[in-house]
């Protein structure tokens, strides 16, 4: 007798879960594991945010349930980060919301929105929790082919009219994972009117908008005039800040959206730890430091040495402008799924193979250069012994 609800059956399977168990078993066999699978910083949280938690903690008052859609004070953070970074003022009481992490929002927001059978555009390749969510809201994935030759990014005129009329939801994201590719204004001024054509929602997954590698930060989809109508936009301190294991984001934009999805959070969670949103007060105020600019410094000279050693292989890799993925094409006839299982057996390399990512990300394979410098230089030197 099956355990699990027809929902859950019908979720592909979590690749970076199996990955996970082939990197065990790989372990378990005694092989020296080399693991970009993960988009997991390899730094901890910056001391300057450890420090504010600290004193958070003696904090009595923080220790009880917190208000469920934010404290005043990580609001209003949220709220003068958005004016200095992007120059939009925001309502902190109404265009505002705390996030248990930006995938809880964005596995949570088609329960919020749509009902089932409606359909939810979402990129391919793309983020696997826009299509999880859609399917446990009882809804229907669309995808979005994407494709170098665009950049990677969405071509609405593509989007069947059909299909555009029983949509209700609408996934971008950029920076990109897992491709690292960034958009304009322009392209946002685009999706805003396909969204009001079709009266969409419009859902912005900015998480990697601070980790920008080519020196060009990334625009906000709210930038846009009229922008609040129809959009909102995640965005998260997990890669931002080495915060990954805190569990901290939030999301702003169209009010009547972030309602919605508060009043949907009020009925499955407590809300955020206090105190990890007064570090994550410290941490936005704190978002022009020097170690913040390290780090990207950091990200993008190992993804310059690792796309020099796949070109040896015959691999097309380019340095990301955002993000900290490497998105390399494999070798000539040689599919994701192949490549990937080769690199772990015959070199214990852990990446993610693009067809866990949509159908369009066949052909491609991901690797996170959250690996500390020294293990990318060994996993370099394994590459160079391979043979495709």
């Amino acid at each position: 007798m099956t355990r699990q609800s027809q929902r859950l059956g019908a979720l592909p399977p979590y690749l970076l879960a199996e990955i996970d168990r082939q990197k065990k078993a790989a372990l378990t066999a005694g092989q020296d594991v080399i693991d970009f699978g993960v988009g997991d910083p390899d730094d901890p949280t910056h001391p300057f945010i450890v420090e504010a938690m600290k004193a958070a903690l003696d904090r009595p008052e923080l220790h009880r349930y917190p208000l469920g859609g934010g404290t005043p004070a990580f609001r209003a953070a949220v709220q003068a980060f958005f004016a200095r970074r992007y120059g939009v003022e925001l309502n902190p009481q109404t265009e505002v919301l705390a996030l248990v992490g930006s995938k809880e929002g964005i596995g949570h927001l088609p329960l919020a929105l749509i009902d089932p059978g409606q359909t939810v555009l979402i990129p391919s390749p793309g983020y696997p929790a826009y299509r999880a969510g859609t399917i446990f809201a009882g809804g229907v994935p669309h995808e979005m082919n994407l494709s170098a030759e665009r950049r990677w990014l969405i071509d609405f005129a593509t989007i069947p009219s059909d299909v555009a009329r029983r949509a209700r939801l609408l996934f971008v994201n950029y920076p990109g994972n897992p491709t690292g590719a960034t958009a304009t204004l322009d392209f946002y001024r685009e999706a805003v009117d396909f969204a009001r054509q079709h009266d969409l929602v419009l859902a912005s997954d900015a998480a990697y908008n601070e980790m920008y590698l080519d020196g060009q930060r990334p625009p906000s989809v709210l930038e846009v005039p009229g922008a609040r109508d129809v959009a909102i936009e995640f965005h998260s301190a997990s890669k931002t800040f080495n915060m990954t294991g805190w569990r901290i984001g939030f999301v702003v934009g169209c009010a009547d959206v972030v309602a919605a999805l508060g009043r949907f959070k009020a009925n499955v969670d407590s809300g955020v730890f206090a105190a990890i949103q007064q570090a994550a007060v410290v941490a936005y105020e704190g978002i022009d430091r020097p170690e913040i600019e390290a780090q990207r410094r950091k990200y993008r000279e190992r993804a310059e040495r690792l796309c020099a050693a796949l070109r040896t292989l015959g691999m097309q890799a380019d340095v990301p402008r955002a993000t900290f993925y490497v998105w390399a094409r494999t070798p000539a006839g040689v599919d994701s799924l192949t490549f990937s299982r080769r690199l772990l057996d015959e070199a214990g390399i852990v990446c993610v193979p693009g067809v866990g990512f949509g159908a369009a990300g066949e052909g491609y394979v991901r690797f996170s250069v959250s690996v500390p410098t020294p293990r990318i230089d060994l996993a370099i030197e394994r590459i160079r012994g391979l043979r495709w």
